[in-house]
């Protein structure tokens, strides 16, 4: 009797439910990342966009280079309430503010990031996506009975981009520094920074006198980052690491001249 193909080891059937969705409630230089919670359904839909580059090596067969792509996605989320205010939670809010009739050009844009977030184990590291979208939504439940519910339909507005997996696990924690290595460094110096919770890492910032300067960084693990020292003032520096649960207290680093 044949038998199904064996997996390499340690690996596990994953599940349809393992994707998240956030949309920005800040502003686009200063995201605040909010959870779409009570989600279902969850679907990206992506359509290549081609352009004819055949020739006559090709003899009469068609050669189509991808130029860009079309994409969207669509989920239902429940359309929970709060009983005082009347209002839903703000990640609804967010995408209901983009549909109003007088949200125009960029009142009606949504900021949005998706990735894979499994129920158990390490995230997928190249399945993280991060896009501008119009947006379109219904009421999924219109009969007597059921829970309130919508369907959202994000239309992608531009190219989506690759980002860090911001997950870093059910029940993470914000990250925190422990010590940074060398003691002191200049401009474009390597450093590393030692530390928790860095899985899933969005950002690392070095803040002088109030004016955070990003930094480009490596996830070497949980607990250690690779980081390029960026250009500032030389001078005591507050160092910080984001993920996707929030922010670590400032660090205090010598940057050098």
């Amino acid at each position: 009797m044949p038998t199904a193909p064996a997996l390499p080891a340690g690996f596990s059937l994953g599940h349809s439910y393992e994707w998240g969705i956030d949309v920005n409630t800040g502003t686009t230089g200063s995201p605040a990342w909010q959870s779409c919670r009570r989600i279902s359904a969850f679907q990206p839909n992506l359509t290549p966009i081609t352009e004819d580059a055949s020739t006559y090596d090709d003899f009469g067969s068609p050669n189509d280079d991808k130029t860009g792509e079309n994409w969207s996605l669509t989920f239902t989320i429940q359309g929970n309430r709060n009983t005082a205010t009347g209002l839903y939670p703000e990640e609804i809010e967010a995408i209901m503010a983009r549909t109003k009739p007088s949200a125009k050009g960029e009142a009606a844009v949504l900021h949005v990031r998706y990735y894979d977030k499994p129920e158990t184990g390490t995230p997928n590291p190249n399945q993280a996506f991060e896009g501008f979208a119009t947006v379109g939504i219904q009421r999924a439940n219109t009969g007597n009975q059921g829970v309130e519910a919508f369907t959202v339909t994000l239309t992608g507005k531009g190219p989506r981009t690759e980002i860090a997996n911001p997950f870093n696990g059910w029940g993470a924690t914000a990250p925190t520094i422990a010590s940074i290595t060398p003691v002191a460094a200049a401009e474009g110096e390597l450093v590393t920074i030692s530390g928790s919770g860095f899985i899933g890492t969005t950002d690392v910032t070095f803040d002088t006198e109030g004016t955070p300067t990003s930094a480009t960084f490596n996830v070497i693990s949980d607990s250690t980052l690779s980081v390029l020292v960026p250009a500032g003032t030389a001078g005591e520096v507050g160092v910080s690491v984001t993920n996707g649960t929030g922010e670590s207290s400032d660090y205090a680093y010598t940057r050098g001249a």
